[in-house]
């Protein structure tokens, strides 16, 4: 494995590639040949670090057969990437431009190749994916019909009724899935024992936070983004604020640590207690999720079911 380090820069139609220190570019396309054509160079190459933006989908494939060769390849955060453009005083943007950006973080950052899902649980996070979207969907017709007219009602109607079937196959289908796999029917056995988690949560974190029970809680509250960050400067102490993290765990945590609230014990009294002293409702509820997320941490490095404290 050599020093040097690549940036993709992946849009739908074609990949600009940077190579550092060689600093050599060029542009395939964004297709099975061009994957083909891409994984033959960097082999030649060796590199000890290939550096791809998460772009919603369009680098799955490049990912995919870039890890099969094997290459290292790390899927990092484009709002970090562009925070380092920023600093580096590179405030242009072209395709070529963010790939060599791409390059520089992996130098500086040096961050972690992603290990490559097997197809099993490729196929479950895109199912559970699947489910959130038809979801949304449902969710924005039923909030039309509220103000529709009776020339479009029919047609909503109609629309709803196919979606919530929809929701019902994708539903039955992810936990069928997690029935004939003994790891995940265990896990989800798990993460359900505590009052709260229902199947929707349990399958979103199964898929879209699979360190789940390997880190601390420190490390796994930045890592989801509840982790309050301080916004300090002299003697001003500003408000404690979360951000970053991935938005759709966070999101399935929400919901359940809203229902946690009303038929969980030990949340809903942690609950009050921070009303009690005077904390904001959303205040609160932040910190319900964080110590949700902690429970449900404990409950799988230890692979123990949820027990009401004595």
């Amino acid at each position: 494995m050599s020093s040097a380090v690549v940036g993709l820069d992946v849009s739908k139609a074609h990949i600009d590639v940077a190579v550092l220190p060689a600093d050599t570019r060029w542009r395939v396309a964004n297709d099975e040949a061009g994957h083909t054509a891409l994984a033959t160079a960097l082999a030649a190459v060796q590199p000890g670090c290939i550096v791809v933006e998460a772009t919603g989908g369009y680098e799955t494939a490049v990912v995919t057969a870039l890890a099969l060769v094997p290459l290292p390849v790390a899927v990092v955060n484009p709002r970090h990437v562009r925070d380092f453009a920023k600093a580096l005083g590179r405030l242009a943007k072209t395709d070529a431009i963010d790939a060599w950006v791409l390059a520089r973080f992996g130098e500086a950052v040096a961050p972690l190749p992603r290990p490559l899902d097997d197809a099993a649980t490729a196929d479950l996070t895109a199912l559970v994916q699947r489910r959130r979207q038809l979801v949304e969907m449902l969710v924005a017709e039923k909030n039309r019909r509220g103000l529709a007219r009776a020339a479009v009602r029919r047609g909503l109607d109609a629309h709803i009724a196919w979606l919530e079937r929809q929701v019902a196959a994708a539903e039955a289908d992810i936990a069928t899935r997690i029935r004939q796999s003994p790891v995940w029917r265990s896990r989800e056995q798990l993460l359900r024992s505590v009052p709260g988690v229902g199947p929707a949560t349990a399958s979103l974190l199964l898929t879209s936070l699979p360190e789940l029970g390997t880190l601390s809680h420190r490390q796994l509250a930045a890592l989801v983004g509840v982790a309050p960050f301080n916004c300090d400067s002299g003697r001003h102490a500003g408000l404690r604020v979360i951000w970053g993290g991935r938005a759709d765990v966070r999101a399935g945590l929400y919901m359940a640590a809203l229902a946690g609230i009303r038929c969980n014990p030990v949340l809903r009294t942690f609950y009050r207690r921070l009303r009690a002293a005077g904390k904001r409702a959303k205040v609160a509820h932040v910190a319900v999720m964080h110590k949700l997320l902690t429970i449900l941490n404990a409950i799988l490095k230890h692979e123990r079911p949820w027990t009401l404290p004595a």
